[in-house]
């Protein structure tokens, strides 16, 4: 299956090879912050293949805060954060926002409750990335 999502005006766009098709998609909430102000809910696939694809790069900022391993896409036009990095042991990591997704069956995603990462040491967490998030990650830039 491939999944489609993008911001809401479509600069920062994503498609996600998702083999087998999923009978359900995982999603989960993080009570950080950011999450929490931002309605993250997030998704990966760790044997999925991830293209990130800017309309516009310049219109696209990066976001980090806390213990600084992840970064945030957030789309300067429209506010939306479709897309979640973490460059570990030099590999790029991700999950995406099923708040993002075109064109999916709402039934497939099923909501977990919230995840909270509080007093996860930094190591803990990248160990939990690597095992958990998607593994296949390539970002490029559309050509006009």
């Amino acid at each position: 299956m491939l999944i489609r999502g993008k911001c809401h005006c479509g600069n920062i766009s994503f498609t996600l090879a998702w083999d087998p098709a999923p009978t359900e998609i995982p999603a989960r909430a993080c009570t950080c912050t950011f999450c929490q102000k931002h309605g993250g809910i997030w998704t990966s696939y760790p044997a999925g293949t991830l293209k990130v694809t800017l309309a516009d790069p310049a219109a696209v900022s990066s976001y980090s805060f806390g213990s600084r391993t992840a970064d945030f896409h957030v789309c300067a036009r429209c506010g939306a954060v479709p897309v979640v990095t973490s460059r570990i042991d030099g590999n790029l990591y991700a999950v995406v926002s099923v708040n993002a997704f075109e064109g999916v069956d709402p039934a497939l995603i099923q909501r977990a409750a919230a995840a909270t990462f509080d007093g996860e040491t930094e190591a803990t967490r990248l160990a939990r990335r690597k095992r958990n998030w998607i593994g296949q990650v390539e970002f490029e830039e559309r050509r006009s």
